[in-house]
């Protein structure tokens, strides 16, 4: 990964949130701060390129809409780019501020991009440590946006360079003031695709190592259709797709039976699962717009065996 590669990674997901929080209604997840770390440039060749994209990928919808491109930023937006990045990060900030009441100290963001929890809930600032972990490139590039936007980091907020998906460094997370004896709540969005089976075990055998039981992770994760069903819209298709293109090919899915014993290999137990349907469900139904669950897409809240 190098600086252009996650700068574009996170800001799309950020451009996602952005747009979500301006123009939809109602809202599945509300993200005040993204807005403010895209330039209004970005912004802009952002929406250009989804336009090109819906003329690449879905030539009718292109057809269709020809005279109307804020209707295909919209459909790219709503179908391809923010379902999944709008729920999994709604689901994980219910899960954590419901973790809270129960004795969470830290919360621990692997692949926290433009993530902006730390900045949208100041309330948490003597009850909540929060650790960032992202590639020492993306980790800069937010630092640079946080700045220029004129937010203060918080006391609580703190930055952890480290590329974990070659290898997790327990040192550099508690250099940075991380404690091994708090409990924890531990968050992998959009992440689990791009590591392999082993990777991934490596890395969650590490990270509960250094917690005590009752630490908790919320996760997505493809399952076993994932790299043979083409979706709505073919969308499901094009997200491998374009992981491969943009030289992060998926590696990993899972059926549920085997994830189950994957993680309790890893030391924890499935307390919460989310499927497709259940996503759909709980997020978005009886919208009237595109947005609608992944088809292949699950979410699921796992707990360190006591």
């Amino acid at each position: 990964m190098d600086h252009n590669q996650s700068s574009i990674t996170s800001l799309m997901t950020a451009f996602g949130r952005a747009y979500h929080f301006l123009n939809d209604t109602p809202k599945i997840y509300e993200d005040s701060v993204a807005i403010d770390l895209i330039t209004d440039k970005e912004f802009r060749e952002i929406s250009d390129n989804l336009i090109k994209a819906v003329h690449l990928l879905n030539p009718d919808i292109a057809s269709k809409y020809e005279r109307q491109p804020a209707e295909l930023i919209k459909w790219f937006t709503q179908v391809q780019l923010s379902p999944t990045t709008l729920s999994r990060s709604a689901y994980c900030d219910n899960v954590l501020l419901h973790e809270l009441t129960l004795g969470v100290e830290q919360y621990v963001i692997l692949g926290a991009g433009l993530d902006t929890f730390g900045l949208r809930h100041p309330e948490l600032n003597k009850h909540l440590q929060i650790f960032e972990i992202d590639h020492p490139a993306t980790q800069q590039f937010k630092q640079t946006r946080i700045e220029n936007a004129n937010y203060t980091v918080p006391d609580n907020l703190h930055f952890v360079s480290m590329d974990f998906t070659k290898r997790f460094d327990t040192q550099s997370l508690l250099d940075c003031g991380f404690l091994t004896g708090k409990k924890t709540f531990f968050s992998l969005l959009g992440v689990s695709y791009y590591l392999t089976k082993d990777e991934l075990a490596e890395m969650l055998k590490e990270l509960y190592s250094i917690v005590p039981p009752g630490s908790s992770i919320v996760m997505d994760y493809g399952d076993n259709e994932m790299f043979k069903i083409n979706g709505l819209y073919n969308r499901v298709q094009s997200m491998v797709q374009i992981a491969a293109i943009n030289g992060e090919p998926m590696k990993s899915c899972f059926a549920y039976k085997e994830i189950e014993q994957f993680l309790e290999c890893c030391g924890l137990l499935i307390y919460e699962h989310l499927s497709p349907s259940l996503i759909h469900e709980q997020y978005f139904k009886n919208r009237l717009d595109y947005l609608s669950a992944f088809e292949t897409i699950h979410f699921l809240h796992a707990v360190k065996k006591y």
